[in-house]
C-alpha cells in the first residue's frame, strides 16, 4: 500500500481527451519528466493507486496530454478526472528533491507569517506578471518575493514569510 509520505502532488487530471483513453493532467511539479519511475500515482477515493503511463506529450508548459496502461477508452478516461496524482518521492534524485521547478510548484503548501501563525494553504500562484502573488485557502492574496521568504520545506510542504506590516487588512 502507498503512503502519503512516499509520494509528492504534482497536479490534477482535469480532462479526458477523445475515445482512446488520454487525460489531460494539470501539473505544478514536472517531477515526472525528471525522475525514473514509469508510473504515477492517483488519488482514487482516498486510496492511492499506481497507474503506469505508455506516453505522454506536454501539451503547453503546464499540461501534458497522458496515455495510462489498461485506460483505453472514453468511459475508463472520464473516471479519471478531478483524479488528484502524485510522484513517488523515491524516483527523484536527491538534488532534485531540493529544488523547486517552479513557482506553481508552491500550491498546496502551508503559509506562516513572522510568528508562525498560520495564514492558510496556497491554493493558487499567479505569476503572469513580474509580482507574484499567492492566494491562500484563507480567502487572502499576499505577494511572493525570495526577501520575505524566512523559512521553507520542500519536503514538509510549508513557507515561513515574513510579510510587511498590514499587508494582511489590505483584504
Amino acid at each position: 500500500m502507498i503512503r502519503e509520505e512516499e509520494v509528492i502532488y504534482i497536479g490534477r487530471i482535469t480532462r479526458y481527451r477523445g475515445i482512446i483513453g488520454e487525460v489531460e493532467l494539470q501539473f505544478t511539479n514536472d517531477a515526472f519528466d525528471r525522475g525514473e519511475a514509469e508510473y504515477l500515482v492517483l488519488n482514487r477515493d482516498g486510496i492511492l493507486v499506481p497507474y503506469f503511463w505508455e506516453e505522454y506529450r506536454f501539451k503547453n508548459d503546464s499540461t501534458v496530454i497522458l496515455k495510462l496502461m489498461n485506460i483505453d477508452t472514453e468511459a475508463a478516461a472520464k473516471r479519471l478526472v478531478g483524479a488528484e496524482v502524485f510522484y513517488p518521492a523515491a524516483a527523484i534524485s536527491e538534488e532534485d528533491a531540493d529544488t523547486l521547478p517552479s513557482l506553481k510548484a508552491l500550491v498546496g503548501f502551508e503559509v506562516s507569517d513572522q510568528q508562525n501563525r498560520s495564514l492558510g494553504r496556497i491554493t493558487d500562484v499567479d505569476d503572469s506578471s513580474v509580482n507574484i502573488l499567492l492566494s491562500l485557502s484563507s480567502g487572502h492574496l499576499i505577494p511572493f518575493h525570495d526577501d520575505f521568504l524566512l523559512h521553507h520545506d520542500l519536503q514538509k510542504k510549508v513557507l515561513q514569510l515574513n510579510l510587511p506590516e498590514g499587508i494582511l487588512d489590505l483584504i
